[in-house]
C-alpha cells in the first residue's frame, strides 16, 4: 500500500490578525502596558507615582549645583597657571642676641604661626617647625564670584589652607592686577627659589643623617665603610655645621649638636691640633654661632679654645708654630721642617681680632697683627705677590721665586681685603697690600686659554709661567666682586666674571661636571681642549671656592646664571657623591662617570662651607647674611663687620 503523496512546497495563507496571536505594533504595545497598569492595585500605582515625583524634584534641586561645579572645575583647570601667587615668609635669621638662660631657638612673640607647605615632588616632605623659611603662603585667586562678606577657605594646589577673600583682593571688575607677566615670572621665581633651598636642606638633611648614625661626636665621616676619622678629636664636623643648620633653620638637627656641645665638647685634651684649621673651622664657627644666635654657650668655649692656642705665637719671630698642644700647653712646628705656611699665618686674623672685640682683652689681636706688620715689611714679594712659606725662627720668607694664588698662599690675599671690611675701611695698609697683589696678578699670572681664551690664573716659579691653576682659585672671582661692592675699581668685578666662567668651565668640561682638584690650560695655537687633567689631579673633595664666588656674583648682579650653574654644579654633587646610606663622599675622578671611585671621606667643609653657599647663593634675600654686615671667615663662618663708631681693641 502506497503512502498518500505529499506536496513538495508549502503554502502560507495570510489572514485577518486572530486573537493570541502576535503582534509587535506601537497601538497593541501601548494597549497592553495600559493593562498591565490597570492590574497593580491602588496602592502599587500610588508608591510608583510617588517615587517618580521624588525622582524629578531631585533633579531640579542637584541639576544647578552640579552644572555650577563642571562649570567652575573648567575655568580652574584653565586658569591653575596663571592664578598662583606666592608670598613668602621671612623670618627673623639674625635675631637680638637672648638673655643668658633663655633658649636661643624659642619662638619670638611676634612670629606667627604658618600652614605647612607640600614639598616639590621629587622632594621628601621633611619641613620644619614653625618660623620655618621653606614654608610659604600660596595664595589662588577665586574662580568664582563670591557673594560680598561670604567667608570661605580654599586649599591651594601647594597645599596651604588660604582666604579667597584675600586672594581675590585688589582685582576690580573682573580684572585680575596679579596675572600680569611680570608678576607670573615673579611668581616662577619663587616657586624656583623654595624649591632649590629646599632641595640644599635635603642635601643637608642627608649629609647629617650619616654623620649621626655613624661619626657623632668625631672630626669626619667616612660614609661608604659607615664609619669616622679623627683629625683632632674635637667633633670638627659638627662645630663647622652649627652656623649652617642655624642659616639653614635646621633647628631640630641644631639643637642635638647644641646639646652635644654643651656636655660633650672640653679641649682639655692631650691632643696636637692646626692652629689654621681649628681656628678657622672651631674657633670661627664658635664666634659665628654666638653671634647668630646669641648663645653664650658659644662664645665661652670660643674663649676657652682662643686661649689654648696662644702658645703657638711664642716664637722668637712671632710667627706662630703650625701646630699647638691645647692640653698642655705647648706649640711646635711639623717635625720634617721648621717652615709655616704663609696662608695659614696670615689667615686667622678675622678670628682673634674678633675674640678680643667680645672679651676685651687685647692679646689676640695683638699677637696676629703683629704677623701682618711683618708680613707687610718683608723683602721678597713679587709686585704685592707673597712665597708660600715662612721660617718660624728667623721670620723671614723661604722658597722664594714661587708665587701662586693656590694652596699655601690663597686665603692670605682674602686676608687683607676682609681685615680691611671687618674694621670698617678704616686700616689702610690691607688695603695697600691688597690692590698691589691684585695687580700683580694682573701682571704675571692672567693669561688665556685656547682655543676659547678663557682667562685663568696661573703659577710662576723662578721666573717660568706654568699655566696649573687649582680649584682652590676659585675663591678670587668673589674675592674680587666683594671688593668692588666695597667701591674698589669696577675692572675688579669685570675680571670677577671673566674667572668665575672660567671656573664653572672647570666643572662643565668634565665628563661629570665636578671639578678636579687642578687643572691645565691649553695656551698653544691649534689646541683641541682648553683644559687638561693629570691623573693624579683628577680628585673631587666637595670644595667650595667655585659655589662661594657664584654666591657673590649673584649676590652683586643679580644675574640668574650664576644660579642656575650652581644650581647644575649641586645636581652633579647628588649624582656623583651621595652615599645612599647618608653622607657624600669625595671622589677620586671626574673623568670617569660610570666608576668616579669613592674616597670615602666626607670633610667637614662641605657642611661647613658648600651647603651654606648654595643656600646663600638661591636666596633673593639680600639680608640673609647681609654682605654689608658681615664678612665670611675662609671657612663661611660669617663674623660682623665692625660698627663705625665702635673703638677697636688696640
Amino acid at each position: 500500500m502506497h503512502a498518500p503523496s505529499r506536496p513538495d512546497y508549502v503554502s502560507i495563507h495570510f489572514t485577518g490578525q486572530q486573537p493570541g496571536s502576535y503582534n509587535n505594533g506601537k497601538q497593541w504595545r501601548r494597549q497592553s502596558y495600559w493593562r498591565k497598569w490597570k492590574q497593580l492595585s491602588r496602592l502599587q500605582r500610588s508608591l510608583f507615582l510617588f517615587m517618580l515625583v521624588l525622582l524629578f524634584i531631585c533633579g531640579l534641586a542637584s541639576y544647578s549645583s552640579v552644572t555650577k561645579q563642571l562649570r567652575g572645575f573648567t575655568v580652574r583647570e584653565q586658569e591653575t597657571e596663571s592664578n598662583i601667587l606666592l608670598k613668602p615668609i621671612k623670618p627673623h635669621v639674625l635675631p637680638e642676641p637672648v638673655k643668658q638662660g633663655q633658649d636661643p631657638l624659642a619662638e619670638q612673640p611676634s612670629q606667627r604661626k604658618l600652614s605647612n607647605k607640600r614639598g616639590p615632588p621629587v622632594l621628601p616632605n621633611r619641613l620644619q617647625k614653625k618660623g620655618n623659611a621653606s614654608n610659604i603662603l600660596s595664595e589662588v585667586k577665586a574662580a568664582d564670584i563670591k557673594k560680598e562678606g561670604e567667608e570661605e577657605r580654599v586649599i591651594s594646589w601647594r597645599g596651604a589652607v588660604i582666604d579667597t577673600v584675600q586672594a581675590t583682593e585688589g582685582a576690580k571688575d573682573g580684572e585680575n592686577k596679579e596675572d600680569s607677566p611680570g608678576n607670573r615670572n615673579i611668581n616662577q621665581s619663587k616657586v624656583l627659589e623654595t624649591e632649590r633651598m629646599e632641595a640644599v636642606r635635603e642635601s643637608f638633611r642627608h649629609a647629617w643623617k650619616g654623620y649621626k648614625e655613624y661619626a657623632w661626636g668625631h672630626d669626619e665621616l667616612r660614609p661608604v665603610s659607615r664609619s669616622y676619622s679623627e683629625w683632632f678629636g674635637l667633633g670638627l664636623t659638627l662645630i663647622d655645621a652649627l652656623d649652617t643648620m642655624w642659616i639653614l633653620e635646621l633647628k631640630q638637627e641644631f639643637e642635638e649638636a647644641r646639646e652635644w656641645v654643651a656636655s660633650e665638647l672640653t679641649f682639655n685634651k692631650n691632643v696636637d691640633v692646626n692652629l689654621f684649621e681649628t681656628t678657622i673651622r672651631i674657633l670661627g664657627g664658635l664666634l659665628s654661632t654666638y653671634h647668630l644666635t646669641g648663645d653664650n654657650l658659644f662664645l665661652d668655649k670660643a674663649k676657652d679654645v682662643g686661649s689654648r692656642l696662644m702658645p703657638a705665637f711664642n716664637t722668637q719671630s712671632k710667627i706662630p708654630y703650625s701646630d699647638v698642644n691645647i692640653g698642655k700647653g705647648t706649640a711646635h712646628p711639623p717635625r720634617w721642617t721648621s717652615d709655616s705656611t704663609v696662608a695659614e699665618v696670615t689667615s686667622i686674623q678675622l678670628e682673634f681680632r674678633e675674640l678680643s672685640r667680645l672679651t676685651q682683652d687685647p692679646q689676640y689681636q695683638a699677637a696676629v697683627a703683629e704677623v701682618m706688620n711683618q708680613v707687610h715689611k718683608l723683602e721678597g714679594k713679587l709686585d704685592g705677590l707673597v712665597p708660600m712659606f715662612i721660617n718660624t725662627n728667623s721670620g723671614q720668607f723661604t722658597h722664594q721665586g714661587i708665587y701662586t694664588l693656590g694652596a699655601r698662599a690663597d686665603s692670605y690675599y682674602e686676608y687683607l681685603l676682609k681685615q680691611w671690611i671687618q674694621g670698617g675701611k678704616k686700616e689702610n695698609q690691607f688695603l695697600e697690600d691688597y690692590l698691589q697683589a691684585i695687580e700683580g696678578v694682573k701682571k704675571n699670572l692672567l693669561q688665556k686659554s685656547s682655543p676659547n681664551g678663557l682667562v685663568f690664573v696661573g703659577e710662576l716659579s723662578h721666573g717660568q709661567f706654568s699655566p696649573k691653576m687649582d680649584h682652590l682659585v676659585c675663591f678670587l672671582p668673589g674675592t674680587l666682586a666683594l671688593g668692588a661692592h666695597n667701591g674698589l675699581p669696577a675692572d675688579h668685578m669685570d675680571l670677577a666674571k671673566e674667572l668665575m666662567h672660567t671656573c664653572y668651565q672647570m666643572y662643565v668640561q668634565m665628563e661629570t661636571g665636578l671639578s678636579p682638584e687642578i687643572v691645565h690650560f691649553n695656551m698653544h695655537q691649534g689646541s683641541v681642549r682648553d683644559i687638561e687633567v693629570k691623573p693624579a689631579d683628577r680628585h673631587n673633595l666637595l670644595r667650595p671656592e667655585t659655589v662661594e664666588s657664584l654666591f657673590y656674583l649673584y649676590r652683586f648682579t643679580k644675574d640668574r646664571k650664576y644660579q642656575d650653574w650652581g644650581w647644575k654644579i649641586l645636581q652633579n654633587f647628588n649624582k656623583y657623591t651621595k652615599v645612599s646610606s647618608g653622607g657624600y663622599t669625595s671622589i677620586n675622578n671626574v673623568c670617569d662617570p660610570d666608576y668616579p671611585s669613592p674616597r670615602d671621606k666626607m670633610e667637614s667643609f662641605f657642611l661647613g662651607e658648600t651647603l651654606k653657599y648654595f643656600y646663600l647663593l638661591f636666596s633673593e634675600d639680600a639680608d640673609l647674611i647681609s654682605l654689608d654686615k658681615y664678612v665670611f671667615n675662609t671657612e663661611a663662618h660669617p663674623l660682623p663687620i665692625w660698627p663705625p663708631a665702635e673703638p677697636q681693641p688696640l
